[in-house]
């Protein structure tokens, strides 16, 4: 991308609609720099894409429903599963970032907003790269098995509001990465996989800056509404997620982010 693009609403929407990986990646840090250099306006009315209602994919992986993916093993293979499942996670964690963007242009947001947004999408961006590079080495790529389906219902149930997005992608989505993700550090330690534990540490360490930017603009949006943001909360979650919010829950890191126990613990319980 040698000239920068219509506007920040319209590349954003350009990469969530991009279906090779490895060109969303690319774009996500092209669109980024023209946007950190001031080269980019917010929004073009006139030359701005449409809103996608999917993503790009390419042909693989096959794309099943949660309850049809297969059991993953123990074994090398195992671990070639888990990678490859971590990897689909950040690819939609891509999308979701600058759809963030792309969708929310006209929310009358300040600029930092956007800049924040930006550099998750750019964060993500690298956890696919450093994910796919890690496959690769192991003697596998992105495709070659079968992934989830479930990860953009989110956006489709939240693309109506900000508030909603805010409450179920980084206060719900991201903030249980920070759950299990220890976890899954400590095996790939225990079983001498430095490589992948370096590459889960660097994604750990970053998704506890996506929940901040979560929390952050969701009290920010609470504030603006004159709406106390706990309750708030819970009425998005009750609203909007089709699943539980299971323990046991980070609570260090989680607080570290701003997402204390008050706006989770008391939607332990829930069910649909």
């Amino acid at each position: 991308m040698t000239t920068p693009p219509p506007s920040l609403a319209a590349a954003a929407r350009t990469i969530v609609a991009t279906v090779d990986p490895a060109g969303k990646v690319e774009m996500a840090t092209e669109v980024a720099a023209f946007w950190r250099a001031h080269r980019l306006s917010l929004v073009r009315p006139t030359l701005d894409p449409p809103v996608p209602d999917r993503p790009g994919r390419p042909p693989r992986p096959l794309l099943l429903a949660p309850r049809d993916m297969p059991k993953r093993s123990g074994s090398a293979s195992g671990r070639i599963a888990y990678l490859h499942a971590i990897a689909h996670i950040e690819l939609n964690a891509i999308d979701l970032a600058w759809d963030i963007v792309g969708r929310f242009a006209d929310a009358g947001m300040p600029r930092s907003f956007y800049d924040d947004w930006v550099r998750v999408g750019v964060e993500e961006a690298g956890h696919f790269r450093l994910l796919a590079a890690r496959l690769a080495d192991l003697g596998a790529a992105y495709g070659d098995l079968p992934a989830h389906d479930g990860f953009w219902q989110a956006a489709a149930e939240t693309g109506h509001s900000l508030a909603a997005r805010l409450a179920i992608v980084p206060l719900v989505l991201e903030a249980r990465g920070l759950d299990v993700t220890p976890s899954l550090i400590a095996k790939a330690q225990a079983e001498g996989d430095v490589a992948t534990a370096d590459i889960l540490k660097t994604i750990y360490e970053d998704e506890k800056g996506h929940v901040a930017v979560g929390a952050k603009w969701f009290r920010f949006l609470c504030d603006r509404e004159r709406t106390a943001p706990e309750p708030r909360f819970h009425a998005l979650v009750r609203r909007h997620f089709r699943s539980p919010l299971k323990p046991p829950f980070n609570d260090r890191a989680r607080s570290e982010a701003g997402l204390t126990p008050g706006f989770y613990r008391p939607l332990e319980t829930i069910r649909t």
